[in-house]
C-alpha cells in the first residue's frame, strides 16, 4: 500500500503556512494546559517531592484540562487519522490517534474508578500531545525553510514598473497593469520586471538568482532579458515580451512546486516503509495488550500498547524523503537547475555516459571569426574593417560574424591598430551562393568562399593558401576578401567552442564518466571539437530524427545515459535518454522532453545535477535505514520485552523519543545545504 505524501497529512486540510500556524499555536495553549496537569499529578509530585495541591475540585483539574488538550491539541491526529481511513491509507496520523484515544480512555476509566484501572496517565497522556505537536511543528517549519524557494522567486518581481508613454514619458503602474509590448525603463540597480527584448541601452545584468550565473551578462539593444534580473550598472529600456504566468520566473516556479510535489523511487520505498511500519506496529500493538493482559497486568498493557503505538509512530520515516526532496529542489533551483522529474535526479547518479549535443551546448551555437591570414601589404584589423564594412548590409550569420569582429577589433573611436579605419561601403549587393560585393573607397571588394574564386578566376597567393588549409581540415568556412580581383586574405568562420566545455569534459573524466558527443555537422568538424576538448566519443553527420538511435547505441551497450542539449532539435534524444538535460533554455523552460533543465547555457552544471543527485539519494536512504532501524530497535523496549531486566519507557518518555529521531533525521536532510553546487568550483575537483 502507498501512502500520500508527508506533507499532505496533517489535517488534510490547507497549505503549509496553514500547518505550521495551526501546529504552532495548539503547541502553546496545550503547553500551557499541560503545566497544571503534571503539577497536580500524583505520580510527578512523588517524583520531585512536592505535595499535590488539595482544594475543593482539585482531583477534576486533571481530567477536565487533559480532556481540553485531547480534543483541541489532539484535533489533527484525530482528523489525520479520519482522513487516513477514508483513503484506506493507514499511517502515522492514525498510529498517533490510536495512541492518545487509548490513554484518553484508560485515564478516563481510572477517574471513574471503571475497570479496575489504576493509570495516572493524564499528565502522560497531555505530555504526549503536547509533544507530538511540538514535533509537528518542528517539522512543518523544516519543510517550509525548504520550499522558500518559490517565496524567494516571487519575491524577486518588483510591486510597480517605469512604464514608457507614446508621448515619451515615464508613469509607475501597477506590475499587474503591464501587457506585451509595452515599453518599461528599468533604472540601475532596480529589477526587470517582465520578459522581455532590451530596446535601448546597456548593461551588465545579474542573472543570479534565475540562471544560476554567478557573474553578471551584458544585455544590450536586442538581448532577451528575463523578469526578476537586476540591471547593475546601467539604464535599459525593454520591450515586454510576456507578462504574468508566462514568464520564465513563472515557469521556473511551476516546475520547482511540481518537482516537490513529486514522487521518486525513494519516495516509494518510504511510503511501503511507512505502511507496513503500521500494520508492523498495530499488531505489535495488540500483542502487547494480549499478552500483558494474560500475565494478570491490565494496567502495564494499556501502559505498553499506548507506548508502542506512539515509538513507533513512522513520523521520522514520513519526513525522511518529503524534507530532502523540498530542500535538494530548493537548492537546484537557486543553482539554476530546474528538475521536472525527481527520477531523472535520482537517475543521474547512475549514469556513465554523458552525451552531449555540439551545436549551442559545447558550442556557442553562432559562427564567430577564429582566424585571419592577409598578404603583404595589409593588416589583419584593415583586412577585417574592409569586409566588416561589405557585410554591413547583410543578414546572414556569417556576415554578422564578421561584422561583429570588425567592430571588437576596429572601433569607430579610438582603439584600432595603426592604418586600420571603419571604412563605409555603398552599392552593396548579394551573390546567391557565392557571396557579398560592395564599393569601399572606389574599388569594388566582394567576400565570397569558393564559388567566388571560380567566378572571378583568381588564384589564391601561397601564403593565405598554406594558412587556410589547417582552416578547412578543421571543418571552417573560409572566405576570402577580394579588392578589385586581387586576393587580400581569407577569414575563417566557425561555430566557436564554449570556454567551459573543456572543464566539463575533464571534469566529468575525473569522476570516471565517458563523454560522448552528438552533432549533425560533417565529421571532420565533429573530430577537431573532440580532439579539442579530449572527447571520447564522436557521432556526426546524425539527421535530428535520427539522434534518438545513437542513444539506444549506447545503452544497448550496457550504459546509462545522460543526455544533454538545447532542446531545438533534441527532442527524441532527451526523450530517449535515461536523463534528458536541456541546456541554456533561459526564458523557454516548458520542454516537455527533458526532465532536468538548465537555466544557464554553462555545460559544467551538468556537474550540479550529478552532485544533486548523489548527494539527494545519499541522505534519502540513510535517513530511510536510519528511521526504519530506530523503530525495530525501540518497540520491543516499548512492548515491555525487557521489562525483566529493569528496561522499560514510559508512553511521554516515547513520544520524546520519536521526535527526537524526526530532528535526527530533519538535521541531516539539512546538511544538503551545505553542499556546493557552483559548477566553476565543481569543474575544478
Amino acid at each position: 500500500m502507498s501512502q500520500r505524501p508527508h506533507t499532505d497529512q496533517h489535517g488534510g486540510h490547507g497549505g503549509r503556512d496553514d500547518h505550521v500556524a495551526q501546529f504552532r499555536d495548539r503547541f502553546w495553549l496545550s503547553l500551557a494546559l499541560t503545566v497544571p496537569v503534571v503539577a497536580f499529578s500524583a505520580m510527578f509530585a512523588d517524583l520531585l517531592g512536592y505535595p499535590v495541591p488539595d482544594f475543593t475540585g482539585a482531583s477534576w483539574v486533571s481530567p477536565v484540562l487533559g480532556t481540553i488538550v485531547f480534543f483541541y491539541g489532539g484535533q489533527p491526529f484525530l482528523t489525520g487519522a479520519v482522513a487516513e481511513l477514508r483513503s484506506r491509507q493507514p499511517g502515522m496520523m492514525l498510529l498517533i490517534a490510536m495512541a492518545i484515544t487509548v490513554a484518553f480512555g484508560a485515564s478516563w476509566a481510572t477517574t471513574l474508578s471503571i475497570g479496575g484501572f489504576d493509570l495516572d496517565f493524564w499528565w502522560e497522556l497531555a505530555a504526549l500531545v503536547t509533544i507530538m505537536l511540538l514535533g509537528h511543528w518542528l517539522e512543518m517549519r523544516a519543510l517550509g525553510a525548504a520550499s522558500n524557494a518559490l517565496d524567494a522567486l516571487a519575491a524577486l518581481l518588483p510591486d510597480t514598473a517605469n512604464k514608457v508613454t507614446d508621448d515619451g514619458t515615464v508613469v509607475e503602474v501597477p506590475l499587474a497593469a503591464l501587457q506585451v509590448a509595452d515599453v518599461v525603463l528599468v533604472r540601475p540597480g532596480e529589477r526587470i520586471p517582465a520578459d522581455g527584448t532590451v530596446l535601448t541601452g546597456t548593461a551588465d545584468v545579474d542573472e543570479s538568482m534565475v540562471t544560476g550565473e554567478s557573474l553578471p551578462v551584458t544585455r544590450t539593444d536586442g538581448d532577451p532579458v528575463i523578469a526578476g534580473t537586476v540591471a547593475t550598472d546601467n539604464a535599459l529600456r525593454v520591450t515586454v515580451s510576456a507578462v504574468g504566468d508566462a514568464t520564465a520566473l513563472a515557469g521556473i516556479q511551476r516546475l520547482v512546486a511540481e518537482a516537490q510535489a513529486s514522487s521518486s523511487r525513494a519516495q516509494a520505498l518510504a511510503d511501503r516503509a511507512a505502511a507496513l511500519l503500521f500494520y508492523f506496529a498495530a499488531g505489535v500493538g495488540v500483542l502487547t495488550f494480549a499478552v500483558w493482559a494474560l500475565l494478570g497486568d491490565l494496567n502495564e498493557a494499556v501502559t505498553h500498547t499506548v507506548t508502542v503505538l506512539v515509538i513507533a509512530c513512522p513520523h521520522a520515516l514520513g519526513l525522511a524523503i518529503p524534507l530532502v526532496i523540498a530542500i535538494s529542489t530548493e537548492r537546484a533551483a537557486r543553482a539554476g537547475v530546474l528538475v521536472k522529474s525527481r527520477l531523472a535526479l535520482e537517475r543521474m547518479r547512475t549514469v556513465d555516459v554523458v552525451l552531449f549535443d555540439k551545436t549551442g551546448t559545447l558550442t556557442r551555437g553562432q559562427p564567430a571569426v577564429t582566424g585571419i591570414t592577409t598578404s603583404a601589404g595589409i593588416s589583419a584589423d584593415e583586412l577585417l574593417a574592409l569586409a566588416g564594412a561589405v557585410e554591413a548590409d547583410s543578414e546572414h550569420p556569417v556576415a554578422r560574424a564578421i561584422v561583429r569582429a570588425a567592430d571588437e577589433r576596429v572601433p569607430a573611436t579610438a582603439g584600432a591598430s595603426a592604418g586600420a579605419r571603419r571604412p563605409v561601403a555603398s552599392e552593396f549587393s548579394s551573390m546567391t551562393g557565392r557571396g557579398v560585393q560592395a564599393v569601399v573607397d572606389g574599388a569594388t571588394v566582394a567576400v565570397g568562399g569558393p564559388a567566388l574564386l571560380r567566378e572571378a578566376g583568381v588564384t589564391v597567393p601561397d601564403d593565405i593558401a598554406n594558412a587556410t588549409a589547417g582552416w578547412v581540415e578543421r571543418g571552417a568556412a573560409v572566405l576570402h576578401v577580394l579588392r578589385d580581383g586581387r586576393v587580400l586574405g581569407a577569414v575563417a568562420v566557425e561555430d566557436q567552442v564554449r570556454p567551459q566545455s573543456r572543464e566539463a569534459v575533464d571534469a566529468l573524466h575525473r569522476r570516471g564518466i565517458r563523454v560522448a558527443m552528438l552533432t549533425g555537422d560533417a565529421q571532420q568538424v565533429a573530430d577537431a571539437v573532440a580532439a579539442d576538448l579530449s572527447i571520447d566519443e564522436v557521432f556526426a553527420e546524425v539527421l535530428p530524427e535520427d539522434k534518438d538511435t545513437k542513444v539506444a547505441e549506447l545503452q544497448q551497450r550496457g550504459h546509462r545515459v545522460a543526455v544533454v542539449g538545447d532542446g531545438t532539435n533534441d527532442s527524441p534524444a532527451l526523450a530517449r535518454a535515461d536523463v534528458g538535460i536541456a541546456v541554456g533554455a533561459g526564458t523557454d523552460v516548458a520542454i516537455e522532453s527533458a526532465g532536468i533543465i538548465l537555466a544557464s547555457d554553462d555545460p559544467r552544471a551538468v556537474l550540479s545535477v550529478i552532485e544533486l543527485s548523489r548527494a539527494s539519494y545519499r541522505k534519502s536512504v540513510v535517513n530511510v535505514i536510519y528511521a526504519s532501524g530506530y523503530n525495530l530497535v525501540t518497540v520491543p523496549v516499548a512492548a515491555g520485552v525487557f521489562a525483566f531486566a529493569g528496561l522499560s519507557v514510559s508512553p511521554a518518555v516515547a513520544a520524546i523519543l520519536m521526535s527526537l529521531s524526526t530532528v535526527v533525521v530533519a538535521a541531516n536532510a539539512q546538511l544538503l545545504r551545505r553542499i556546493d553546487l557552483d559548477p566553476g568550483r565543481l569543474a575544478s575537483r
